[in-house]
């Protein structure tokens, strides 16, 4: 009896189904340390393991005939998988959602950073494809099927767990995907999410708050719109708004190297109001993201671009007040209009007109679009003619050429910059600002001699960060602080300038208080004197001088900026941190510290209600 026992003990141990499974196991232990920086083996065996093992499993029972081929073509996959998680967490520090990794038929566009993000050890994973899984086949008492009996129990044992673990993760809010993951399982995490977003339940409340309610929770006595100090100061006057790709506000009227890095900014500051302490807010969307929180003053949808949720919709916007106050509204991007469903966002915010790289000349081409110069040059006569047909113009420019990994033909290096900075990512990043700078430069010129700068309201900002991630390097690291006089921070990283410049109503303003994009809407209307006709979440930057920001993507969701404070809400690799703003340094966690976490939850909470309402109206087929 023993010795049968042993016998069939043996003959399962050593049966290859066994055999790979052990291998999977190893493989999901790398995979929980690497990205999670977590070797609980409890968590491993009853969250992470079981649905990997499950479809593995499942393959085995359905596959009968190319099994081997079958699960060396998951592991290959899986292997692939993890891997595009590995770099995707590296770049924006946060864990992909299957939303974001549907997305990676447009990773075009970051091509040449993704050559950064990687290191020779990350193909590890790929071991158990290339070398085990086949000698496990070749070693194997004559060359032993993968599927056997005790798969069917091996079967409903996976399931079983998975089911339980998918149920538990269920009854838990999903504020942040990666510590979501972390404490219930990637695959879990998906389906969660897939629910979520099937069933439109994420976050949204049925609460509703009237903007006194909002600006209570900022820390703000509400003033009506109508009644702000800045309210109409610039009616009637044409707008620009150019979205600056990757712009962060440290480069503004900074030198290096006896040079200014943005000297025609610099120089427009003479006639605006510069607001330097302005973060961004984007999701998974990033650029995109950017032009949805311009013209909707909303928050992002964060785990998911916004952009995928706007199919022929109608959304209450900036260019459609705009366009019942008379003007004529543009959009001019250089890229695919299909390249994160732009396709979709532009109708969606009801542009009148649209110009992308159809339209756009495909000329002096760096990076993976032309030039910004061809950009501008294109959006001044297309200006032109749009004042032959409205009285005033909205026109949206958003540049190209300053996006990661920021290298620019040696002709269009305008910086003479040290030698411990060139060919370096931030020397790169530094040249491709400056090359922009001096397109915007060239459009206000321009605009000059149009004889309309006198008549405009002209709004630069940057749509998010461009250095950070793993293509940072320890040396790039120290040319910052260099260049800084500190360490690089997160504040460093995350505020965009904002530039109102308004020739006649600003002279070098320089406001500090804490804003957000979101505010960037409500504000340019103030200067307008046209009042929004739907809610917006963000509120007009010249009047109320105490805010409260979410972020819910480049930080762990529930994380805040406050007046004094950056809480950073738990993630997969890092617990709960609350920072000094001014000094970035940590702080002690109070009673305030909680309410703004609760108030800050409630605003979000509130602006998905907001977005999934102005979402509601389909357009109409042609």
């Amino acid at each position: 009896m023993k010795n049968n026992w042993a016998h069939a003990s043996k003959q399962y141990l050593l049966h290859p189904y066994t055999l790979a499974l052990i291998v999977l196991f190893i493989k999901i232990i790398a995979f929980r340390t690497v990205i999670f920086h977590n070797r609980s083996v409890l968590q491993i065996v009853l969250l992470e393991y079981p649905i990997w093992a499950l479809m593995m499993t499942l393959i085995i029972v359905l596959f009968k005939k190319r099994t081997w081929l079958a699960v060396w073509i998951f592991n290959a996959v899986l292997s692939a998988l993890f891997i595009v998680i590995l770099y995707y967490t590296r770049y924006f520090s946060t864990l992909p959602s299957y939303y974001d990794v549907k997305q990676i038929y447009q990773s075009h566009s970051v091509g040449g950073t993704v050559a950064l993000l990687g290191t020779p050890y990350d193909y590890l994973f790929f071991l158990d494809v290339i070398l085990i899984l086949p000698l496990i086949k070749y070693f194997t008492k004559d060359r032993q099927s993968l599927y056997f009996k005790g798969a069917r129990k091996g079967l409903l044992a996976f399931t079983c767990i998975g089911v339980i673990t998918t149920s538990l993760a269920f009854r838990q809010p999903l504020i942040d995907v990666s510590y979501f993951a972390k404490e219930n399982g990637y695959l879990q995490t998906q389906i969660v999410q897939l629910y979520e977003r099937s069933f439109g339940i994420a976050l949204a409340t049925k609460e509703k708050l009237i903007d006194a309610d909002l600006e209570k929770l900022k820390g703000n006595d509400y003033v009506p719109f109508n009644e702000h100090n800045t309210f109409g100061v610039a009616k009637n006057r044409n707008v620009f708004v150019i979205q600056v790709e990757s712009l962060q506000n440290f480069v503004i009227k900074r030198d290096i190297n006896g040079q200014e890095i943005t000297p025609n900014l610099n120089k427009l500051l003479e006639d605006s109001a510069y607001f330097n302490n302005v973060y961004q807010q984007i999701g998974a969307g990033n650029t995109s993201d950017a032009e949805w929180i311009m013209h909707t003053g909303l928050y992002p949808e964060g785990m998911d671009p916004t952009v995928n949720l706007l199919k022929d919709m109608e959304i209450a916007s900036l260019p459609r007040m705009l366009s019942a106050e008379g003007y004529g509204t543009a959009t001019f991007h250089a890229d695919d209009i299909t390249y994160w469903s732009r396709d979709q966002l532009y109708p969606a915010l009801g542009f009148g007109h649209i110009y992308t790289a159809e339209d756009i000349p495909d000329q002096e081409p760096i990076g993976f679009g032309p030039a910004d110069e061809v950009t501008f040059r294109y959006a001044e006569t297309q200006i032109q003619s749009l004042l032959q047909q409205y009285n005033r113009v909205y026109a949206n420019i958003v540049t190209l050429t300053s996006h990661t990994p920021f290298k620019m033909p040696e002709e269009y290096e305008y910086l003479d910059l040290p030698e411990n900075f060139k060919d370096t990512y931030v020397g790169n990043y530094l040249q491709s600002i400056r090359y922009t700078d001096r397109q915007i430069g060239q459009f206000v010129a321009n605009l000059k001699k149009l004889g309309l700068y006198e008549n405009s309201v002209i709004l630069v900002y940057g749509d998010h960060s461009g250095l950070h991630g793993k293509p940072v390097t320890k040396e790039d690291e120290v040319l910052l602080e260099g260049l800084l006089g500190h360490p690089y921070n997160l504040k460093d990283r995350f505020i965009v300038p904002v530039l109102f410049a308004a020739p006649g109503i600003f002279d070098n303003e320089k406001i500090e208080h804490l804003g957000g994009q979101t505010d960037l809407m409500p504000t340019l209307m103030n200067l307008l004197g046209i009042e929004p006709t739907s809610q917006l979440i963000g509120h007009n930057l010249f009047q109320y001088e105490h805010n409260l920001l979410g972020m819910r993507y480049y930080l762990p969701g529930g994380s805040y900026i406050s007046d004094h404070t950056m809480y950073i809400a738990p993630s997969a690799q890092q617990p709960a941190s609350l920072l000094t703003r001014e000094t970035m340094k940590k702080a002690k966690f109070t009673n305030r510290s909680q309410k703004n976490i609760n108030n800050t939850l409630s605003i979000l909470q509130y602006s998905d209600q907001l977005r999934r309402e102005k979402s509601v109206s389909k357009r109409k087929p042609h």
